[in-house]
């Protein structure tokens, strides 16, 4: 029996499973000033994935580093759903104030 897929399927379920929570509180905690970081462990692990020659372990590490590349715009995603409400903002963090207000941006 090839178990190959079935270990793909599992870690790909529980990447995804632990990539949502962790998008949440980073936005929660640090905001979305820290996308560099989630570009720089993206492809961090899509280049490790790349000179791993187990196939199981190069796939599940390519397939975090995209999950942290598409987290990126999730982390973007995660603050305007705090802005609309849907999610709770940090009292204790401070935002910085948009470059623009909404008028502006509705406007063009």
């Amino acid at each position: 029996m090839n178990y190959d897929g079935l270990m793909i399927g599992i870690g790909v379920f529980l990447i995804i499973g632990i990539m949502h929570p962790v998008v949440i509180k980073t936005e929660y905690y640090l905001g979305s000033k820290v996308w560099p970081l989630f570009l720089i462990m993206g492809l961090l692990f899509i280049s490790l994935s790349l000179f791993i020659e187990l196939s199981v372990l190069s796939i599940l590490l390519s397939v975090l580093g995209f999950s942290f590349l598409w987290a990126i715009r999730e982390l973007f995603e995660q603050t305007q759903r705090v802005k609309k409400g849907w999610f709770p903002s940090n009292p204790n963090k401070t935002r910085q104030p948009d470059k623009h207000s909404e008028d502006e941006i509705n406007n063009i």
